[in-house]
């Protein structure tokens, strides 16, 4: 019999309970710091502090568009169509000889309508008089031309010769920035370095440290280009006698960008 036997298993007994000992020490250790790290973060959330960077960009525009309306009208529908594509292909006659390319001139809007009358019923005194039933009274055309220009020393110009030609309309006039994503990219630098001094500011205020960037959004912005609305009036009476091209001052756009930034703190 070997008397070695029951000295083993007591060996081996005690290494198991060792083991045992260390997995439960183990264990516990790691609930200690999950415990602590809900206490830190559980009631309140992760500590963090929001701020908003702003920058902006101004420029110069680069690039200018305009729109006109032809209205035509005429006792059948052919007749306003012909008085209206007459109108409007000399328009865009004399842009294209102006040096406007077919790519930049584009349709917006085309319209025939017929117009109609109410003939006068007599009635017999005192009596009730229907009133009488519409009958067509001729048609009107309108059509509307929308125009870039990419030549701003040409845009008073053009909107002049468009009126001279038969324009019955002539409106938003704006310039605008042809290419601005690196203004915008300019814009965007500016206004999270805005947003991170804000923050630094912040941070030394509260006594806090800053320990990293936790959520990033940025607001939709669009550039405020300069308007000069409606010419209708004065495009009558450029028909009638040769106009002063107007100045168009342009002015400078204003690009922006707005960011917020989420920021921990400890």
């Amino acid at each position: 019999m070997d008397t070695n036997q029951p000295f083993l298993s007591l060996w081996y007994v005690r290494v198991l309970l060792v083991v045992a000992l260390i997995g439960v020490v183990l264990s516990l250790s790691a609930y200690t710091k999950l415990t602590l790290r809900e206490a830190k973060y559980g009631q309140y959330g992760m500590t963090s502090i929001n701020v908003r960077g702003e920058g902006e960009v101004n420029a110069t525009p680069d690039i200018g568009s305009f729109s006109f309306s032809v209205t035509a009208e005429g006792p059948d529908a052919a007749t306003a169509q012909n008085d209206s594509a007459e109108k409007i292909n000399a328009i865009l006659s004399f842009l294209k000889e102006s040096g406007v390319e077919e790519k930049d001139i584009k349709n917006r809007d085309y319209y025939l309508n017929p117009k109609y009358r109410y003939d006068t019923v007599v009635c017999a005194s005192g009596m009730y008089c229907p009133p009488s039933d519409p009958v067509i009274d001729g048609y009107e055309v309108t059509q509307t031309i929308e125009v870039k220009v990419r030549d701003l020393d040409k845009a008073g110009d053009l909107i002049t010769g468009a009126g001279e030609r038969g324009a019955t309309n002539l409106s938003q006039l704006q310039f605008t920035i042809d290419d601005e994503s690196n203004l915008k990219a300019e814009a965007r630098t500016a206004a999270i370095a805005d947003a991170k001094e804000k923050a630094e500011k912040l941070a030394d205020d509260l006594g806090v440290e800053i320990v990293r960037t936790m959520g990033y959004y940025e607001e939709e912005s669009y550039p405020t280009p300069y308007y000069d609305y409606g010419m209708g009036g004065d495009a009558m009476m450029a028909r009638e006698e040769k106009a002063t091209s107007p100045d168009l001052p342009m002015g400078e756009n204003t690009i922006r960008s707005i960011v917020n930034i989420t920021y921990e703190i400890q």
